[in-house]
């Protein structure tokens, strides 16, 4: 299913986010950008070494990606030029500690990114629902509030957006809050 808002597509749909043939990627990532478990490990596994040493050296220029900042790396061995790693908020009921706000500027900052390096097309996962525990229902809400916003409100080189659900559940979700 698909929308599209000022020339730009918006697309959900359930699928591999590794399996995407989108300019970018991104990567639901930890701090230390050095891998883990979900979309993380799926990323690293599939991308390769090449993704690796540039987190390596990306580590090693800035130690690290914050929460809600985003870094860009080679696609390696993926179908993608490039793989945007950010941090998504690890939640905490969402009452004193910002995820909301941290949730969006992961939102924002892929975006700023992938707009910087001339990306047409990018792929999100669900950032911060899997072992971050952030509510599916307002991570989803949260991610095309903040997408459709970046895309109605600035000038951007990007034409398409693909939200890729692990599951069934998110899938509705997503669809829901782009009332499709």
């Amino acid at each position: 299913m698909e929308i599209t808002h000022n020339g730009a597509g918006i697309e959900v749909l359930l699928g591999d986010i590794t399996k995407m043939e989108t300019d970018a990627i991104v990567n639901a990532a930890n701090t230390s950008l050095m891998g883990g478990g979900g979309v993380d490990g799926a990323i690293h596994r599939a991308g390769g070494k090449a993704i690796l040493d540039d987190c390596i050296r990306i580590r090693n220029q800035q130690g690290g990606c914050p929460v809600g900042e985003a870094v860009i790396t080679t696609g390696g061995n993926l179908k993608c030029r490039y793989v945007i790693h950010t941090v998504g908020p690890v939640w905490n009921g969402g009452m004193r500690r910002g995820e909301e706000e941290k949730l969006r500027s992961c939102y924002r900052n892929a975006l700023a990114l992938a707009n910087a390096n001339h990306v047409a097309s990018i792929a999100f996962p669900s950032i911060s629902t899997g072992i971050y525990r952030y509510p599916k229902d307002l991570a989803s809400q949260a991610a095309v509030d903040e997408v459709y916003t970046y895309l109605t409100t600035r000038e951007t080189k990007i034409r398409k957006v693909v939200f890729v659900c692990f599951d069934k559940e998110s899938l509705e979700l997503y669809q829901q809050a782009l009332h499709m």
